[in-house]
């Protein structure tokens, strides 16, 4: 069988039946809805990461129902409906290309072009650059996000090279932060160096959040090796020395085929 939207907005129109919907459903509200939806997004993430197609086939079809929840419940409420929904993502997308819908326009050339025009359309009705920048984004993202941001009006290192001069510059004042032992300090320089790492990654064209979210499979990857090749050499003990373990982390890279 077939469906289309309209079957997908029929079944979230009867589990919020107030008589004969899902009780489960009918007791959920945007507050609650909001972390199964930013849940399902990280999902559809994992499934690209893993390049699970038939996942992501399924985690798609999680996340379109999170719209179709929030906007039944908004409906339900007299806010907007999911046909306001599409009509006013429908005109966005008109209007942030106008070079695709007016032929009128200048023709975008490449990529790059295009991402600083759809920039420049945005900040047009903002009274600021980080406007619409979400306050509940994960932290490395909103720094990705206003690093970006700031870059549309000039803030900006030209290249990459002086990037690490202020990696360094940061590094240094860590450092003495440290050994100040001031908490407030140390708490704020980590946060500097983070930011920095964050712009790094930018002009190097990585996603920061994939990058990270790529170390930690490569952490988890090669500490479980770690732990089980102790537990199986080393039995009965609860932790083991440091040297010890950094020769099972290169046996486990190794193991691996991972050279970094």
């Amino acid at each position: 069988m077939d469906n289309n939207i309209d079957d997908l907005l029929t079944v979230m129109a009867r589990l919020r039946d107030p008589q004969h919907g899902c009780p489960w459903d009918l007791a959920q509200d945007f507050n609650s809805i909001a972390p199964y939806t930013v849940e399902e997004a990280y999902e559809v993430a994992d499934a690209i990461a893993e390049q699970d197609w038939v996942g992501l086939k399924e985690e798609l079809g999680d996340l379109l129902f999170q719209v179709v929840f929030h906007a039944r419940m908004a409906e339900e409420q007299g806010l907007f409906s999911f046909s306001d929904v599409v009509n006013g993502l429908c005109q966005k997308m008109i209007d942030r290309h106008p070079h695709v819908f007016d032929e009128t326009q200048t023709v975008i050339r490449d990529a790059k072009q295009q991402t600083e025009a759809w920039e420049k359309q945005k900040n047009q009705h903002k009274d600021s650059v980080f406007d619409g920048i979400a306050k509940t984004f994960p932290e490395l993202l909103k720094a990705m996000k206003m690093h970006k941001a700031a870059a549309t009006i000039g803030f900006d290192w030209p290249d990459i090279v002086p990037v690490f001069d202020k990696l360094d510059e940061e590094k240094q004042e860590l450092i003495e932060a440290l050994q100040s032992g001031d908490q407030h300090d140390i708490e704020g320089e980590v946060g500097d160096l983070l930011m920095v790492c964050t712009s790094l990654a930018r002009h190097a064209k990585v996603d920061p959040e994939m990058a990270m979210r790529k170390a930690n499979q490569r952490f988890d990857a090669r500490f479980r090796i770690v732990e089980q090749l102790a537990k199986q050499e080393q039995p009965g003990q609860d932790s083991y020395d440091l040297d010890y373990l950094d020769s099972l982390w290169l046996r486990a890279k190794q193991q691996l085929g991972q050279a970094d």
